[in-house]
């Protein structure tokens, strides 16, 4: 065979083949259509009259294949988005020949759905006038919905009032919303290379790094009080959720913080507390205004004593040229101690009405007692009534403060020996009592001899403003119970069995 026949045959072989290949393609082209979760269809070009719908048309409008043919297009559309499209399908201009819109389609049943279609125009390859349609769509309602749902949790997340921070795994910042931009004066910053260490002081990040993000990844989340950084050396108090973000395959993405500006609140909890100890120092001068009489007794007598002893010293070496120390010693020595003890009694009363921090320590309880025993002894030698004092040998410190402690004990003490003065025998006592308590307390019991308290009163005996004193303001058992419950103890009232009140409280032991 020579050359030019051998050509020839090569030529039809390869037609041959090309023709065998081109079916096989199509053939398999029209199974995987059959096949195709995704509706192919074809369409006239004016009025959109479905011309072919693959199967899954059934699928995803609820249509059979011959129910859809002949229906048009523009039947089916949602009637907000038909119009737009009429007016859009003549300006439309093909990418590459293909054109790709979302828009919402009647099913059968009537409700609409989400399609995305990619069309593309069949033309006449003499006239290049459009001969058909050729549409693929598919169901777009869960990519729509969670789209929706995104632009709604991002409106939220911008208009939030608390600090939104999205935070790569290597702790750089990858978002904020306008809140925390706006707290952390970061608005005309480029914040892409910002560390989250720039924002969150040291301490916070040391939370963050040692415990947050540890359990964050085991619980999702984390929660704690920490503080922020804003310009020119603000510091934000916030109260920060740290949440983790994981992938389909559980690998964490990244992190997120939602931190609550906690300034107001720290700034009225800082104001609540200057009030209360503005009230537990008044409380403490009214205290004290009911033990002044008795006070001004105390001291009347040492002053007395004095003005006695120095007096006699002049009536005797009155004209003297000399004197000797034999002769003054013992007055002068009995002056000067009963000027200490005068001295001694001031000092309390000025330690007990002033105004302080709270200083939390370890204290010997019974020596406390004793301390404030003795002030308010000459109260009770007034009006009859006797103060005893019984306490557990080798008791532990309890923990709290001094001050507030004895505010605690002569508000008690001052009720007892005022509830005790009514009655009609002729002497009264009241007892202090000191014992262990379970295991981690120690229990303080006041017994009087009054007339205990009416049961109608017991619920509101601890509230603010009541008293069942005429002349009383209601504050000193209200801040009583507060002092002991701040230190972790309770206090309570109850009626005696064979007459009076008592009253009780317990304290934490210290260490």
């Amino acid at each position: 065979m020579g050359t030019t026949e051998y050509m020839k045959s090569r030529t039809l072989e390869e037609g041959f083949s090309a023709l065998t290949d081109d079916a096989e393609r199509n053939r398999l082209l029209a199974e995987m259509a059959e096949q195709s979760t995704d509706m192919i269809s074809r369409h006239t070009p004016e009025d959109w009259l479905f011309i072919y719908a693959s199967p899954a048309v059934t699928h995803l409008l609820g249509y059979s294949v011959e129910e859809i043919v002949g229906l048009s297009a523009y039947d089916l559309y949602h009637p907000d988005d038909v119009e737009d499209f009429r007016l859009r399908a003549p300006t439309v201009n093909y990418d590459r020949g293909l054109y790709t819109h979302t828009y919402r389609f009647r099913c059968k049943d009537g409700h609409y759905t989400w399609l995305e279609s990619t069309s593309r125009t069949i033309r006449d390859p003499t006239t290049n006038e459009i001969r058909e349609i050729l549409v693929v769509s598919r169901d777009a309602t869960h990519r729509i919905k969670a789209d929706k749902a995104n632009r709604r949790l991002a409106r939220v997340l911008e208009s939030t009032q608390d600090l939104v921070i999205f935070v790569n795994l290597d702790l750089t910042v990858s978002h904020l919303n306008d809140a925390a931009r706006k707290a952390l004066k970061l608005e005309k910053t480029d914040y892409t290379a910002l560390a989250l260490s720039q924002i969150v002081d040291d301490t916070g990040m040391r939370q963050l790094v040692d415990d947050g993000i540890p359990l964050a990844k085991v619980a999702g989340h984390w929660l704690g009080e920490l503080m922020m950084l804003g310009g020119k050396g603000n510091r934000i108090p916030v109260m920060l959720e740290l949440l983790v973000h994981r992938s389909l395959h559980g690998d964490i993405e990244y992190f997120s913080l939602v931190a609550h500006d906690l300034t107001e609140k720290k700034a009225a909890e800082q104001q609540l507390k200057e009030y209360q100890a503005d009230i537990d120092h008044a409380s403490r001068l009214v205290t004290m205004g009911e033990l002044a009489s008795s006070l001004a007794h105390e001291l009347n007598q040492p002053l007395s004593a004095i003005v006695n002893y120095l007096r006699g010293i002049e009536r005797r070496f009155s004209g003297s040229a000399s004197v000797s120390w034999a002769n003054v010693e013992i007055p002068i020595s009995r002056s000067i101690k009963t000027a200490l003890k005068a001295g001694e009694i001031v000092h309390r009363m000025m330690d007990f009405t002033r105004k302080q921090e709270p200083v939390i320590a370890a204290l010997n309880l019974p020596e406390l007692i004793r301390d404030v025993m003795d002030l308010c002894d000459v109260m009770g030698v007034r009006h009859g009534v006797q103060l005893t004092f019984e306490a557990d040998p080798d008791l532990p410190c309890v923990t709290g403060d001094r001050i507030q402690l004895e505010q605690v004990l002569m508000n008690l003490l001052v009720n007892a020996i005022e509830a005790s003065k009514t009655t009609a025998e002729a002497s009264a006592t009241v007892h202090i009592g000191v014992t262990q308590y379970e295991r981690r307390h120690l229990l303080v019991t006041i017994n009087d001899d009054g007339p205990g308290i009416n049961e109608s009163d017991m619920p509101r005996l601890f509230d603010r403003f009541f008293s069942t004193k005429q002349s009383g303001l209601g504050m000193g058992l209200a801040i009583s119970r507060s002092l002991v419950e701040n230190l972790g103890g309770e206090l309570w009232a109850e009626n005696r069995p064979e007459g009076g009140a008592r009253f009780s409280f317990t304290l934490n032991i210290a260490d």
